[in-house]
């Protein structure tokens, strides 16, 4: 092909507007939101908890078998396995209130709010 005699679409392709991922129906998009607020919900709280209970061991093995070290490293992980174990059965429960009870969502993690239909 002649350089010269190309246009601009030839060399450049045409411009096609941005695909969006937001739906156009109010209701979908509400529920599109929740679930990415459910998952980053549980992402943070996950990296949370990982960081916590590797603090807690980490002071475990500095504490150099000092008891007031040690017990407050049995705290941490402690406390971070029981908020893992908070998050599942928060989680649990709201799947069982969503899909069963309310049956708002066909799975846990996806969402339509309910309309009027005209």
């Amino acid at each position: 092909m002649n350089l010269l005699a190309a246009t601009t679409q030839d060399i450049f392709g045409t411009i096609k507007p941005p695909v969006s991922t937001i739906p156009n129906d109010p209701a979908i998009a509400v529920g599109s939101l929740i679930s990415a607020g459910i998952q980053i919900f549980i992402l943070v709280a996950a990296i949370a908890m990982l960081i916590y209970l590797l603090l807690g061991a980490f002071e475990w093995i500095v504490s150099a078998g000092e008891k007031e070290k040690l017990t407050k490293a049995q705290l941490k992980i402690t406390n971070a396995v029981v908020g893992i174990v908070i998050i599942i059965a928060v989680l649990s429960v709201f799947c069982i209130v969503t899909v069963n009870i309310l049956q708002i969502s066909t799975s846990c993690f996806s969402f339509t709010i309910p309309t009027l239909s005209p």
